[in-house]
């Protein structure tokens, strides 16, 4: 794999990188800004050595037709100046006069933002000709690319794909790093190697599981998704997460896991409210003696415990997905429990691996930093991709 340093002298050269800023925002705010300080390194890395950097990005889900104001960059471009202790000029657009004016005026050393590449419909087009036109603007913009996004590296996109095969293309630090410990986690991995997995659906989730069942020793179980297997186990589930069209899927993965030796964790007890609410009433009762008329919220506190066992003498820890509605405090107890094993984990030697998402964002509004896990992933997807063996465009094409 291509790093910066393959690209030559960068001085005053026009190098595009391509991060990820798609933060999440609250009345304009950033509240998590965990992507743009990963983002640092890298644009750091250019711009002290003379490059002329030029940042995209993009941020939610625009309609693609032009500018969205809640969309905009502005936001990232003022936290990305404030890390990097220099100004970054946002460009009123993405390819057009005001990007072509901020880029022309530009010298050694100088960072210009994008506007969303998402207000372009070109970026996500699924067509490799409807891309090109916006990928050869983009392409037109800079003498070298970087790809620094490693949560956008499963999308086939004019910034994360095409532009790679347009100019010189390198790796950014923060996609190596990505990639490296990611090779850790599925190339002979030190044993005992556990999976734990969260998250709302399990079917985001059911194609990671098939290729871990003969990767690691232990998946342990958490979230919503936990309920589609209680029900495979024949459990009422009351008002709680179901993905019906997954039980038979869940069936099959227990039954695979005993046969293989695999263990699946599932909680003994659950966490429950009558509504999706932090006020509502709670109670804590057997995973097999959900109430008809209540939701499971969070793995309960036996179960907790039982989990941060089962990772306390892990060498190898992944976890995608948070144990229950952390947003709210009567439902956090599980996943800071998860975090913590990790914690411990993470001093004892393991690798520990928070991937992304929900997960990133709720060991940080937790209390716990960045610091204390071996890794913090700034994809989630991309990871779980990576996890069931698919190929990622944003890899392969820099790997020729």
């Amino acid at each position: 794999m291509s790093d910066i340093a393959s690209l030559g002298d960068v001085r005053g050269k026009r190098v595009l990188v391509r991060s990820d800023l798609n933060v999440p925002l609250k009345d304009g705010q950033i509240t998590d800004d965990g992507r743009v300080r990963a983002s640092v390194p890298t644009i750091k890395a250019l711009t002290e050595a003379g490059a002329r950097v030029i940042v995209c990005a993009h941020l939610g889900r625009p309609s693609g037709t032009g500018f969205e104001e809640k969309y905009s960059l502005a936001p990232a471009a003022a936290r990305l100046g404030e890390l990097l202790g220099q100004p970054v000029t946002l460009a009123g657009d993405t390819v057009g006069e005001s990007a072509q004016a901020a880029v022309e005026s530009m010298a050694d050393g100088d960072v210009v933002m994008l506007e969303n590449l998402r207000f372009n419909a070109g970026e996500t087009a699924k067509v490799d000709a409807d891309r090109a036109e916006f990928a050869d603007a983009l392409a037109g913009l800079a003498d070298a690319y970087v790809s620094d996004g490693f949560g956008v590296v499963h999308r086939k996109q004019a910034s994360v794909y095409d532009v790679a095969t347009r100019l010189p293309s390198a790796m950014g630090g923060l996609v190596k790093a990505e990639v490296d410990v990611l090779r850790r986690l599925t190339e002979d991995p030190e044993r005992p190697y556990a999976v734990v997995l969260g998250g709302a659906k399990v079917a985001d989730k059911l194609a990671v599981i098939d290729n871990l069942l003969g990767k690691a020793d232990r998946l342990l179980i958490g979230g919503g998704m936990l309920f589609t297997f209680l029900a495979a186990q024949g459990h009422e589930v009351g008002k709680s997460l179901l993905d019906a069209d997954s039980i038979d899927a869940c069936k099959g993965y227990l039954q695979r896991a005993e046969e293989t030796g695999v263990e699946i964790v599932l909680p003994t007890d659950i966490v429950c409210g009558r509504e999706f609410s932090a006020d509502t009433e709670t109670t804590v009762v057997p995973a097999d003696a959900i109430p008809a008329d209540m939701m499971g919220l969070d793995i309960g506190p036996e179960s907790a415990a039982a989990y941060a066992a089962k990772l306390a003498d892990a060498r190898t820890v992944f976890w995608n997905g948070p144990m229950g509605a952390f947003e709210m405090a009567p439902f956090a107890a599980g996943t800071k429990a998860v975090a913590q094993a990790l914690v411990d984990a993470t001093s004892a030697g393991a690798l520990t691996v928070v991937g992304g998402g929900d997960s990133a964002a709720a060991v940080r509004q937790l209390g716990f930093a960045d610091d204390q896990f071996g890794h913090i992933s700034t994809g989630g997807g991309a990871s779980l991709e990576y996890l069931e063996g698919k190929d990622l465009p944003g890899i392969s094409i820099l790997n020729g």
